[in-house]
């Protein structure tokens, strides 16, 4: 037997789901209007300190110069740490994409018994012998085949240490490349090499595109493999050289430190707004075969 609820208690309920309804989308707009002022708060201090004539660590209005830039143009490392990250990690972008393509693609074609289990591996070693903990083996290694202090045996040392992710994550992309493709292209004389540029690496373009700026955004703020490596300030990177930039009491120097981050953010954006708006970053391939 049931009963219908009065028009009161009815009402009542309704209100009571309308002031429930009504919390939650508050404390959801408080979540977020807290969570967006933790990540603005920073990119405001990095757009507005540089300009300030005494920079400090809160958001100020500041009171506008721009002595700071002319004092970093001042330091004759500034602008060569700028070039040689640059080629830091293009360098390192270029070696991992062309071993990478060439091995992802190996092992998405390839049976061999225990090819995930390898994948795997590689992944988790990768993750648990860390920079820190393979200091001295890599510095003893650059030191005997005579790498120390060069941008060659840097940019061997991290592309080392991020080519089993760029493996991991690029098979899947080349996993995408029908095979019916490569069988056509087979069918008009066309060799392995001549299939993996014209056939497969289209196809794969968006992974490719994804791991390229992943690798440069990974090595364009590493810090410990230039320092351990490279010992003459003309060719350290930027993120080394901004270690530098104290006081004579030793303070941090936060003029020329607010200058030189926006210098050094400056890059890595551009390069991501470049290739977002040419590959648009949509991660899609074909169908699987």
């Amino acid at each position: 037997m049931t009963t219908a609820l009065s028009p009161g208690r009815t009402r009542r309920k309704a209100w009571t789901r309308a002031l429930r309804r009504t919390a939650e989308r508050i404390v959801f707009v408080t979540a977020l209007v807290l969570i967006g002022a933790l990540f603005a708060l920073p990119l405001a201090w990095l757009l507005v300190a540089p300009f300030d004539q005494n920079p400090t660590m809160a958001v100020k209005w500041p009171q506008w110069t721009l002595s700071s830039f002319q004092r970093l143009m001042d330091n004759p490392y500034a602008l060569t740490s700028i070039l040689n990250s640059l080629l830091i990690a293009l360098g390192t972008m270029v070696v991992v994409i062309a071993l990478g393509t060439l091995a992802s693609y190996a092992l998405s074609r390839v049976r061999i018994p225990g090819r995930d289990a390898l994948l795997y591996a590689m992944l988790l070693l990768s993750s648990i012998v860390t920079g820190t903990a393979a200091m001295v083996p890599t510095f003893q290694l650059m030191n005997l085949i005579g790498l120390i202090n060069t941008h060659t045996g840097v940019i061997l040392v991290l592309a080392g240490g991020l080519l089993p992710t760029v493996v991991f994550i690029l098979k899947d992309f080349m996993d995408s490349v029908p095979k019916s493709y490569e069988e056509s292209a087979r069918l008009y004389g066309a060799g392995p090499g001549r299939i993996l540029a014209d056939v497969v690496i289209p196809v794969a373009r968006p992974g490719i595109a994804f791991v390229a700026i992943w690798s440069v955004v990974q090595v364009w703020g590493n810090f410990l493999v230039p320092y351990l490596l490279l010992r003459d300030p003309a060719s350290q990177p930027a993120a080394v050289l901004m270690y530098t930039f104290y006081t004579e009491s030793g303070q941090a120097d936060l003029r020329l430190i607010s200058v030189f981050a926006l210098i050094f953010a400056l890059p890595v954006l551009l390069i991501y707004f470049v290739v977002n708006r040419k590959f648009g970053f949509r991660f899609y391939g074909g169908i699987k075969s």
